[in-house]
């Protein structure tokens, strides 16, 4: 598997523009062809910030990436996950496991600093034994989409490869 920083860095020199962004997307596709991406709750420009983060189906099949879907692909290379759209970052809740995921002002705290590791998974970096996780079980069905778009619970678990399907991570343009 190539590391996110090689994808990054290819995906940073190729034709993306200033202000463009990019999707975080779950490695496998588990119960949804179009992929499980990060997302934030709500709908688009109308997500709610205060409501937290999700995985949701992958909205770059339509073309483009969502503002409640897209990230500041150079602030990643910072371990920021910002999104640019709402002016905030990806935080966790705790350092314990089953912490959950939400969003906040982008203040640099200790809940709000990720990174990759070598397996392509999303690790809080004052526990970094903690990693990105999509819940496992039945996907529930959103609000819209043909076929109806699936969302899955994000949290903070204990890394292991019995959850790789659940923990790997990738970085992409729109496709």
């Amino acid at each position: 598997m190539k590391t996110l920083i090689a994808i990054l860095s290819f995906v940073l020199s190729s034709t993306i523009g200033f202000g463009s962004t990019v999707e975080i997307h779950s490695v496998y596709q588990i119960d949804e062809p179009r992929g499980y991406c990060i997302n934030i709750r709500g709908h688009k420009s109308e997500a709610k910030v205060n409501r937290g983060l999700q995985a949701h189906t992958c909205y770059s099949y339509q073309g483009e990436i969502a503002v409640d879907q897209g990230f500041d692909p150079v602030k990643l290379l910072r371990n920021e996950f910002f999104f640019p759209a709402f002016n905030v970052c990806m935080a966790a809740s705790s350092f314990v496991a089953s912490s959950e995921i939400g969003l906040s002002d982008c203040l640099n705290k200790s809940l709000q600093r990720f990174e990759w590791d070598k397996k392509d998974r999303i690790r809080l970096i004052g526990r970094t034994d903690l990693c990105l996780t999509i819940a496992q079980g039945q996907s529930r069905n959103g609000g819209g989409g043909s076929p109806v778009h699936k969302i899955q619970n994000l949290s903070l678990e204990i890394c292991s490869d019995d959850l790789e399907h659940y923990q790997i991570w990738g970085i992409r343009k729109a496709e």
